[in-house]
């Protein structure tokens, strides 16, 4: 099958990580931040042109807020630490996910993000903040909603392609392959209508022990993968 071209990862087992070794949570969330360093900077190598990856969920602002504090402040950290590196790279960061309601510092910090690498065309990494699959075709339908009773289009007009044209991924390919660490397997709420013909690889590693190697080895697994997008295999035999 190939390299995939568009790659996202759950980034899921840093709480667990840092309960398995008697280390506070916030540790396994800065030891999940190194993980990702360290796959954003093998992606181009590995021939993947676009990697998005779940952040920050919408769900979860329910938990403990000395936790979210914990990540908020990792948010921060990453992006006034770590920006001016990805940009030297030429990675271009986008976000995903809905912006209403957000404290002014951290919009400003996700704004500055994408205009400083805008230009940038080496790797484009999505970031999933205050994401959620489900707010997200929310928000797409009353955008098309909106424009029908503001009279610019027919409710005729509304297909697959217009929609996905106001979703948060607009412009963007879907993943061919979404990686999910700490070995659950579902994709909790994550790109439901971009996924909807991925690859599924679960590894059983919790985010923080996400190495190149394990990286290679998803991009192997889904190599060998013979996607058919609802029709026949490449023998041609009914699926």
């Amino acid at each position: 099958m190939g390299q995939p071209f568009h790659v996202a990862i759950i980034m899921d087992g840093n709480g667990r990580w840092a309960k398995a070794r008697g280390l506070p949570r916030a540790a396994g969330h800065k030891a999940g931040v190194e993980a990702l360093q360290a796959t954003v900077r093998a992606a181009p190598d590995l021939g993947v042109k676009w990697l998005t990856v779940y952040a920050f969920s919408s769900e979860n602002w329910s938990r403990p807020q000395s936790e979210v504090s914990d990540l908020m402040g990792l948010l921060k950290l990453f992006v006034r630490r770590d920006l001016a590196e990805l940009h030297r790279a030429g990675v271009r960061v986008r976000i995903l996910g809905a912006r209403e309601g957000l404290e002014p510092d951290i919009s400003s910090l996700l704004a500055e993000a994408e205009a400083l690498t805008a230009a940038n065309t080496r790797l484009n990494l999505n970031i999933a903040f205050n994401y959620g699959g489900r707010d997200e075709i929310v928000r797409a339908a009353r955008k098309l909603a909106q424009s029908v009773r503001d009279g610019d289009i027919e409710p005729s007009d509304i297909t697959a392609e217009t929609f996905s044209g106001v979703l948060d991924t607009a412009c963007m390919p879907d993943p061919d392959l979404v990686i999910r660490t700490s070995g659950e397997m579902r994709l909790s709420n994550f790109l439901l209508w971009q996924s909807a013909y991925s690859e599924l690889v679960f590894l059983p590693c919790f985010w923080p022990d996400f190495s190149t190697a394990r990286f290679v080895e998803a991009l192997k697994t889904f190599s060998e993968r013979d996607r058919r997008f609802g029709g026949r295999t490449a023998k041609g035999l009914a699926s």
